[in-house]
Order: C-alpha cells, then structure tokens, then sequence
C-alpha cells in the first residue's frame, strides 16, 4: 500500500491534472458501483455497467475538470493557510460552489440517463434539496481539515478518497427515477 501511495503521489507531482482528472471518474464509477451493489442490492446479474460507464465519464469529462480547476481558483480568492483562511474557503466553497455544481451534476446525470428537459426539471426539484442538505452534514468538517492541512494538489485525492461513500449517496440520487 505504501509504494502504492508513492507511486500516485510521483504521478501527481509530474500530472497532476492527468491523474486529478482519472482519479475523480474512476471513483465516481467506484461510487456508482457500490451504490447498484449494496444500496440498491441489484446483485452483479442486474448491475448496469452502461450506468456505471455514464456515471465515470461524468467524473472524467465533469467532476474531476471542474473541482481540479475549482480549487486553483479558490486558492486564489483566498489567500493564506491559516485557520480563519481554511475557514473562509470552506464557507466560499459551501455556499458558493456546492451548490452549483450539485444541481449541474443532477442535471447532466439525468440528460445522460435521457431525461427530457422537463422531466430534468422535476427530477432536480424532488432530488436537489435532499442533495445539498446531505452535502452540508458531511463537506464542510472535510473541506476544512483539506483546506487547512492539505496541499493544493493533493485536495482533490482527499476530496475523491471522501467521495467514494457521496458518489455513492450522489449516483444513487441521480439515477434513482
């Protein structure tokens, strides 16, 4: 495991947007599969590989683009490493930001899963709520242990590691009918 860890963080050090970018949709399809195996208990017979296939090119093509470049931009608003910065970031983040990309997220999930624009619209107005309230119980004491501790290229690994159980919670929502 340990020269696991050092081989990702050699490869973040020398692509740091190539491995951000692969890491975020390979664990939103490792969500998406724990969500169809143990939320849903579809059972490998009935597991969806076309869904999970979905749900990671979201993370490849959406996910991991936007966070990676999210946080360059953030580090930029905010500047500075101290607790009252971390603190700031995190509320940036939370108020600004997770709401954006939560209701984006719900809206491509189901233009993929060939929802009409109206059938989007109630899909989001039923599932949105749900979505930002169970983000504000679990992002904000993660989002401020990574802005306070954790170094700019390494926060999007923290926030994926995190990730694997919400991309479960999340792909579950966006995929449920």
């Amino acid at each position: 495991m340990a020269n696991l860890w050092r081989s990702y963080q050699a490869l973040m050090t020398k692509y740091p947007w190539s491995v951000q970018i692969v890491t975020a949709g390979s664990l939103v399809g490792v969500g998406d599969v724990i969500s169809q195996q143990l939320i849903e208990r579809r059972g490998l017979a009935h597991h969806n590989v076309g869904r999970t296939a979905r749900m990671m090119s979201i993370g490849f093509f959406f996910v991991g683009p936007v966070i990676g470049s999210w946080y360059k931009v953030l580090d930029r608003i905010v500047v500075g490493a101290s607790k009252s910065d971390a603190m700031k970031k995190m509320l940036v983040d939370q108020l600004c930001f997770a709401p954006c990309f939560l209701g984006t997220f719900l809206c491509i999930s189901g233009a993929l899963n060939g929802l009409t624009v109206e059938e989007n619209i109630t899909k989001l107005k039923r599932d949105y709520t749900d979505a930002l309230i169970s983000n504000y119980y679990l992002w904000p004491p993660v989002q401020i242990a990574n802005f306070y501790f954790v170094p700019l290229h390494h926060r999007l690994a923290v926030v994926q590691v995190v990730a694997v159980a919400w991309n479960s919670y999340l792909t579950w929502k966006a995929n449920k009918m």
